[in-house]
């Protein structure tokens, strides 16, 4: 379906034109100065130099022809050379009634839509998340989301950290403790026991006191080592452990990610390109762009164009060892080979940006994508706490993030008994979605890279630009709907008020809220855009006697309007990764 800014252009362009003037000048821009118009072109101003003519000349010539047209109800030209433009309300009508019977609003796909990986996530396993997997989960839910309404095939990738020396360091703490396991007994011929020797709680407490003890014990780091080394040529009693740690620390990630309403399709980690590092290496040797610098082996990624040094990409130490660089170099062949992506996404920190700008030069360097795969680095900014620096607990440390899950649901908790919202058995589902939109709209109302201040008192207040204060928008229009009965088959109508004419025109700017968003990966542009259109619904409800109307066909056309903005907000906080509750 065509974008009403398009249609609106293509008549000025056209009257340019029967006017004797490039129809390039009819450009046309949603109006900067609402309270003298809706949209403006200001082609005259431009046109004038070309033509030597005065540009309110040029103008009135065209606004001649204008106010023939069906779309506008009013076309003005004023000076210094500016059309002002008004359009007719019927015609607006009929277009938005086309929006609301169109699959997914009339928004067009992507005709150049296909696989995505989105790599965002990244948690090492045996550890529990904490806040600094939030925005990277919440980001990048929110962002594949907005690529699938697209029309891409977008696949979640979490790239677990589950190789390397954690686990050396997990299994060398639970050998100390527990030297009788089979695992450790090299005679053993198994089966090995299908049950975990330990819970979640367990690793979670093992990994930071192995972790801890490595640093002053020199011969307790060795042993981790050794075991990082076994586990790596498939000792099969490591391996056993190995898989219990997995089985255990994946059940506990699927059960956290699910309270923040975060899913992914693909489960994969380090471990699972390991087995294409040797094949890579050989590769990039054959290719002669392996080349040895002070003992490691590096691939030069610095280009002429360059302005700064963009250092070597490290692939294997002096010592033979290989690093993250050369594991995401990997895990890139793997996507190739496994998914044919037209686009690899990382959702990860903004202070990643230089090591992702070397690996991604030397995926093209290697040939390990197709040149028209892109690659592309979403950083993010941090969350910080009131005092400006990274958030963290009461005591000063770093917060799980089901704690903070907690907190904000318990706040919002209290909030939602003092006010009375609901009761009983709908208190605690009203509560988690309030929680959650709380949660996700602070952090996604920011454009990523941009540092925030978390403030639970503020993200979850009913007022202003927060989550909260859509969901209750939301959760009024459709009490209004739920007394007024059957609405869906309901057409738009011409609006009778400024306050309709308005919410008409807001609904119209969905289509370019929603390319920006896509385009740019950006979720905070979709919050703009919502919350520009909840205060439109507010003004045109606390305006309109919409239940109280007498004239059964105008408040036909009111119900109309306000259904249609309710469906437009529920689609634009799904693609933000959360939901309005019935009740409020």
């Amino acid at each position: 379906m065509e974008k009403i800014l398009n249609l609106i252009s293509a008549q000025v362009c056209a009257a340019f034109e029967a006017a004797g003037y490039e129809a390039s000048y009819g450009r046309v821009t949603v109006s900067n100065r609402p309270d003298l118009c809706e949209y403006q072109c200001n082609g005259a101003l431009a046109a004038a130099k070309a033509y030597h003519k005065a540009p309110i000349q040029i103008a009135n010539d065209v606004a001649a022809l204008l106010g023939k047209s069906e779309l506008f109800a009013d076309v003005q030209a004023a000076m210094p050379g500016f059309l002002n433009l008004k359009l007719n309300p019927a015609w607006l009508a009929d277009y938005l009634e086309q929006v609301r019977t169109a699959e997914r609003f009339g928004v067009e796909p992507d005709p150049e839509a296909g696989t995505v990986v989105i790599d965002y996530g990244g948690p090492n396993v045996a550890k529990p998340l904490h806040i600094g997997h939030l925005r990277s989960a919440i980001i990048g839910e929110s962002i594949k989301r907005i690529q699938r309404f697209f029309g891409s095939e977008a696949i979640g990738d979490i790239h677990l950290g589950d190789w390397g020396l954690q686990m050396g360091l997990i299994i060398a703490e639970l050998r100390a403790r527990q030297p009788e396991l089979c695992y450790f007994d090299e005679s053993f011929s198994g089966p090995y026991p299908a049950e975990a020797p330990f819970t979640i709680s367990d690793l979670e407490e093992i990994y930071p006191a192995a972790s801890a003890k490595s640093k002053v014990d020199e011969a307790y780091a060795a042993e981790a080592h050794d075991a990082t080394y076994r586990l790596q040529q498939g000792q099969p009693g490591y391996r056993a452990l190995w898989d219990h740690i997995m089985a255990v620390s994946v059940a506990d990630l699927k059960k956290n990610y699910a309270k923040l309403g975060v899913s992914f399709e693909s489960w994969l980690g380090e471990s699972d390109a390991q087995p294409y590092i040797p094949p890579m290496l050989q590769k990039m040797t054959d290719m002669g762009i392996l080349v040895e610098s002070e003992g490691a082996r590096v691939i030069e990624v610095q280009r002429p164009e360059d302005t700064k040094e963009v250092p070597p990409c490290i692939i294997m130490k002096r010592d033979g060892a290989t690093l993250y660089a050369t594991t995401d170099l990997a895990t890139i062949w793997q996507r190739s080979q496994t998914w044919d992506p037209k686009k690899i996404l990382y959702v990860v920190d903004k202070r990643q940006s230089l090591h992702f700008e070397q690996v991604f030069r030397a995926a093209r360097k290697a040939e390990l994508v197709g040149e028209g795969t892109q690659l592309r680095h979403i950083g993010f900014g941090t969350m910080n706490g009131k005092d400006g620096k990274p958030f963290k607990t009461r005591a000063g440390g770093v917060m799980r993030l089901e704690t903070l899950i907690g907190e904000i649901t318990d706040f919002v908790r209290a909030k939602v008994r003092e006010n009375n919202l609901v009761s009983g058995e709908d208190v605690e589902n009203v509560t988690a979605k309030i929680a959650m939109a709380a949660l996700k709209y602070g952090d996604l109302m920011n454009a990523p890279t941009k540092d925030y201040i978390f403030d639970m008192d503020r993200f979850a207040a009913f007022e202003g630009n927060t989550g909260p204060y859509i969901l209750y928008t939301i959760v009024r229009i459709k009490s209004i709907l739920a007394r007024y009965g059957a609405w869906e088959a309901l057409p738009v109508r011409a609006p009778e008020s400024r306050e309709a004419k308005d919410l008409m025109l807001a609904l119209t700017r969905l289509p370019d809220a929603l390319e920006l968003s896509y385009r740019d990966c950006a979720p905070n542009v979709i919050c703009a855009y919502i919350y520009e259109l909840a205060g439109f619904a507010n003004k045109f409800y606390h305006e309109t006697r919409i239940l109280a109307e007498e004239d059964p066909e105008k408040q036909k056309g009111y119900i109309a309007l306000i259904g249609l903005t309710k469906r437009v907000l529920e689609a634009c906080i799904d693609l933000l990764g959360f939901e309005a509750p019935e009740k409020m």
